[in-house]
């Protein structure tokens, strides 16, 4: 079809797409020099014809600053759905109120871009529409100059530029590898996206699967402290991510897909088709109120959303995802959108974009986590190879940490304990009490140095001259068990042993965690004297440095 088969011209100067198949294979489209020579050759027409009401009588419809710059003169204009047939260039109508600018994007073929304008989703994507006699998207492509799409975006409308012309172009198609590339305002003619994928060869779990992962979870959505290091130190991040019972990997795929074009999900008050992360940093002063974690915050030029502050009442720091406008200056005042709480900004607000990822979460390695600025992820569910950022930009390393599993259980029927081994049974005397202990003490010191592989919390075991009794403890540090409970009466030097699994089953698998300083003997037992009795299992194995597993073995004892 010719150009003119596609557009109308109305006596008011409405320049309308008439042609077929808007927004799907077979629509008509133009460069913008097409359109403007198109309207040149009928201005100077004898008599107007047909649908396109221009002639030698019309005032000149259009000039040409360069081929790919055309203003359309008083009274002529296009509307939107015009706009989407027309490429390669700017559109500039009613005196420069209106202006359409030009997008190229150099990538590979087929690929899906989205565009964030003026802090959201366009949800009208119709750059991605599958060109007639092709089977992937991608409008107006040149393939042999590696040009994936070509279109036009309104940037400016009665008058106002749309966001300062910024866009942010990305790709999220799951079981691709993202990318995201901004423009910090268009200018006139064409402006480059560089947006490209492959397959990523860490996100090959089908979306349905990763679906179901619901206990792989963000425990903490704002600011948070964790040791990671086990320095005894905590570190300042603005999530604690953990993977339940899956791989570090399976929470870099759970990230992509809540992430996602198509997700319907919502991260930290916001769509999370455009959570890109922290985007600044911004020290505060002189609050009032109490703000709300995470909630939208406004200023005279912009607006962001809060994604940590390091206190709502008494802020000095927040940290945010810019969604629109221009960071605040110094002394600018900041409002919280929902809790209506104010600071204002103390000092020059710092640049974190250089650290985002377009997957926020970082980068898998297939077995480690290399991670984003200000990420943080559950200390146990991470490894030696993991690498973490915290708020100050510091990088840490977590020790290795390492889970033993015991596996073949029945639950609310078999009971488990695992203990360190001596001799193949149980190291009865692996602790001693430092002094006699009662029932109303909560804490127990032992005269030696509790090893480094126990774990942050769980039980030992305490002679209490008759019995070894359980006892609970939330935290240990050098030679004390704190926050102990069920404590017996028992007297100086008798036996304690640390029972790193010591419970009734509730699953038909029982696990501990714990750092790995060097291999550790364990002693197993599993017993079953309930309705279906096995006779007693017990075994040794290794706590190595990829941790390690045993099975019990169900011999019946009926």
């Amino acid at each position: 079809m010719a150009i003119g088969d596609d557009f109308s011209i109305d006596t008011n100067g409405n320049i309308r797409y008439v042609g077929a198949n808007h927004g799907q294979p077979g629509a008509g489209y133009y460069t913008v020099l097409e359109f403007h020579r198109w309207l040149q050759d009928l201005a100077d027409d004898a008599v107007a014809s047909g649908d396109d009401l221009v002639d030698i009588t019309h005032p000149t419809p259009s000039e040409r600053s360069t081929d790919n710059i055309i203003t359309l003169l008083p009274p002529y204009n296009i509307d939107q759905v015009a706009s989407e047939h027309l490429y390669d260039g700017s559109i500039i109508q009613n005196n420069g109120n209106d202006i359409w600018d030009g997008i190229v994007n150099y990538g590979n073929e087929g690929i899906n871009i989205q565009l964030i304008q003026d802090g959201t989703l366009i949800t009208n994507d119709f750059w991605n529409t599958i060109p007639s006699g092709e089977s992937t998207p991608g409008l107006n492509r040149d393939a042999d100059a590696g040009i994936s799409h070509r279109f036009m975006i309104k940037v400016r409308e009665s008058g106002q530029d749309i966001d300062g012309r910024r866009l942010i172009g990305i790709t999220r198609e799951y079981g691709k590898t993202y990318d995201e590339f901004t423009i910090n305002g268009t200018n006139r003619g064409n402006n480059v996206l560089a947006l490209s994928n492959s397959i990523d060869l860490n996100n090959q779990t089908s979306s349905s699967i990763v679906a179901g992962w619901t206990d792989i979870q963000n425990l903490h959505e704002g600011y948070t402290l964790l040791d990671i290091d086990n320095d005894g130190v905590n570190e300042p991040y603005y999530s604690k991510w953990t993977r339940g019972s899956h791989t570090i990997n399976d929470l870099y795929e759970y990230v992509k897909y809540i992430t996602r074009i198509g997700s319907t999900s919502t991260l930290y008050g916001i769509d999370p088709q455009i959570f890109r992360g922290i985007t600044h940093e911004i020290p505060v002063d002189t609050p009032s109120g109490t703000f709300q974690e995470p909630e939208k915050i406004t200023w005279s030029s912009g607006e962001g959303q809060i994604l940590a502050i390091d206190n709502t009442s008494n802020p000095t720091k927040v940290w945010i995802q810019l969604l629109k406008g221009t960071v605040p200056s110094d002394n600018t005042t900041l409002t919280g959108s929902t809790s209506n709480a104010t600071c204002k900004v103390n000092g020059t607000v710092i640049d974190r974009t250089g650290t985002i990822n377009p997957v926020f979460i970082g980068i898998s390695t297939g077995s480690s986590i290399i991670g984003t600025y200000g990420v943080g992820i559950k200390e146990t569910d991470l490894t030696s190879s993991d690498k973490v950022f915290d708020l100050d930009n510091v990088q840490h390393t977590p020790p290795n940490y390492v889970t033993f599993i015991v596996q073949g259980l029945v639950a609310n029927e078999d009971r488990v304990l695992v203990a360190s081994e001596e001799n193949g049974s149980i190291k009865e005397n692996q602790l001693t009490l430092a002094s006699a202990i009662t029932s109303t003490d909560t804490s127990i010191i032992v005269n030696e140095t509790i090893p480094a592989d126990t774990p942050a919390s769980g039980t030992i075991r305490v002679w209490d001259g008759n019995t070894y009794q359980r006892v609970s403890y939330t935290s240990w540090s050098g030679s004390t068990f704190s926050g102990c409970s069920n404590v017996p009466n028992a007297s100086a030097n008798a036996n304690v042993f640390i029972s790193y699994i010591d419970t009734l089953a509730q699953s038909s698998s029982e696990s501990f965690t714990t750092i790995y300083v060097s291999d550790r003997n364990l002693f197993i037992r599993v017993r079953d004297g309930g309705t279906t009795p096995i006779k007693t299992f017990e075994t040794t194995a290794t706590l190595g440095a990829s941790g390690g597993s045993v099975t019990a073995i169900r011999t019946s004892d009926e």
